[in-house]
């Protein structure tokens, strides 16, 4: 498992345990505990936890500063709302899947329907598809998909 994987999953796990759906760490800390550098938390905060994702980033900089990332808690519909309105046009294969494990773990979907989700854009699709065309393709059929939840 990459390291960035096992940062995701320390965060998640600290957003399940916290009645608030908040998790508060410090960065410089936090990258000593998960054996990474510092710059290493910053890419997987900006990359996995973004307002997209369903994440709010707050930070305070300074010797007792923090970084707080909140699960934005929404109702099942409004929620997939959400996340059809922030793909976009396009997604890459890495934000599917992240997507697609976000909605199971606040069971949007099951795990059935999130396995049939990546089945269908999987690289095996997607292989004859040009490849300026992947995203693009992908980005339609997971937001198909994701409507069909609502």
């Amino acid at each position: 498992m990459r390291i960035s994987d096992l940062i995701t999953k320390e965060i998640i796990r600290m957003l399940n345990e916290s009645e608030e759906n908040v998790a508060e760490i410090q960065r410089n800390e936090f990258a000593g505990l998960m054996g990474c550098a510092p710059s290493q938390i910053n890419y997987v905060l900006s990359s996995r936890f973004t307002p997209e994702h369903g994440y709010i980033i707050e930070s305070r900089r300074g010797g007792g500063g923090y970084i707080r990332i909140k699960r934005v808690v929404l109702n099942s519909s409004s929620a997939l709302m959400h996340i059809i309105n922030s793909i976009g046009d396009e997604i890459d294969a890495l934000s599917t899947r992240i997507v697609i494990e976000n909605c199971l773990e606040a069971g949007l979907i099951t795990r059935e329907i999130a396995r049939v989700m990546a089945a269908a854009v999987s690289g095996s699709v997607m292989q004859n598809v040009p490849i300026i065309l992947r995203d693009n393709l992908r980005a339609s059929i997971l937001k198909q998909m994701l409507m069909i939840q609502l």
